[in-house]
């Protein structure tokens, strides 16, 4: 069973920045895509960002000019810079693998950015 385990969360002022982290068990090239998913307060989980296993990435609209993601293959880890931080990208941030129709979740890292 893959683990994944998130790092990098906090608290941080509007227009800040972060890194969260995602350490993976396996080879990320085991999978067909890796990325980050969140959920505010009282909404559905989302997409934030993800990267396949050619490199191809997707943003949501809400960040993709504020925010990145990268891997570094060497560390089987996905990384999710976030500048300009805004109130409304506070969320409990879930990294994920997906492989074969099945998603695989971290435990998740509380991102805070007060209003």
């Amino acid at each position: 069973q893959v683990q994944l385990m998130e790092s990098g969360g906090g608290l941080v002022q509007p227009g800040g920045s972060l890194r969260l982290s995602c350490r993976v068990s396996e080879n990320i090239f085991n999978f067909n895509s890796v990325g980050w998913y969140r959920r505010a307060p009282g909404e559905e989980r989302g997409l934030v960002a993800s990267i396949n296993v050619g490199g191809n990435r997707r943003f949501a609209d809400s960040v993709k000019d504020r925010f990145t993601i990268s891997r570094d293959n060497a560390k089987n880890t996905v990384y999710l810079q976030m500048n300009s931080l805004k109130p409304e990208d506070t969320a409990v941030y879930y990294c994920y693998s997906y492989l074969l129709s099945r998603y695989t979740w971290g435990q998740g890292t509380q991102v805070t950015v007060p209003s």
